[in-house]
């Protein structure tokens, strides 16, 4: 794979690049925050592993200017920063995984091939419906009749696993892996502020709700029919 490394040690980015190397990879490697968002725009990677704290402009930002530019390649944070509030931040930015500092490569290579397997959309995926709601993957757009709904990154990531899982519940293992790409149990609330924010924005009057919350389970979309 083709993969950009926005790290501003230098330590740090030549380990990286010389694990990635080694497991036939190639990487390119930029140390500032600005010049990484104008690589990553400009030239099509199919990984970007980028650092929390960068000169120029810090690594959430530049997350958060690649989706806007609709760049959809994954992206794998680093970080010191270690408390969950943190990790999802990045998360809810469009990131599509994170390590934390210090790591070892194998572990970094692991997270690499498990985002390398994801399998790309299908064409026939690109809308998802429920009722008068569409969510359209290509253009990032939803739509409750004509009225157009603006999502954050992980609002929209929210309720495209629920679309997907229409008239199914949802748990909240499944949404902390699918959007969060957590793997444990945070001790926090954000599966419920984040449905409480999307369910203000599709839900809203004078819509009728599509998110239901299934008590002791998780959550389901119904059909809206």
């Amino acid at each position: 794979m083709r993969m950009l490394v926005v790290e501003d040690d230098e330590v740090t980015a030549s380990q990286i690049v010389g694990g990635l190397s080694q497991a036939g990879h190639s990487v390119d490697v930029i140390a500032d925050g600005r010049d990484g968002l104008v690589l990553g725009i400009q030239e099509e990677y199919d990984l970007i592993i980028l650092d929390r704290m960068l000169p120029g402009l810090d690594g959430l930002s530049v997350a958060k200017s690649l989706r806007s530019s609709q760049i959809a390649c994954p992206i794998l944070f680093l970080t010191a920063l270690s408390s969950i509030n943190d990790r999802v931040q990045g998360l809810d930015v469009g990131g599509d995984d994170y390590l934390v500092k210090p790591f070892a490569i194998s572990e970094l290579l692991a997270r690499v091939n498990a985002l390398a397997r994801r399998p790309p959309m299908r064409a026939e995926d690109d809308v998802l419906r429920a009722g008068d709601l569409e969510l359209n993957t290509a253009t990032r757009s939803v739509t409750r009749q004509t009225s157009r709904i603006d999502l954050l990154p992980r609002e929209f990531a929210l309720l495209e696993v629920l679309l997907r899982n229409k008239g199914r519940v949802v748990t909240r293992t499944m949404l902390l892996e699918s959007v969060w790409g957590l793997r444990f149990e945070p001790k926090t609330s954000v599966i419920e502020t984040h449905i409480s924010r999307l369910r203000a924005k599709v839900d809203r009057a004078p819509f009728s709700p599509l998110i239901r919350t299934v008590r002791g389970s998780g959550y389901c979309v119904d059909s809206g029919e």
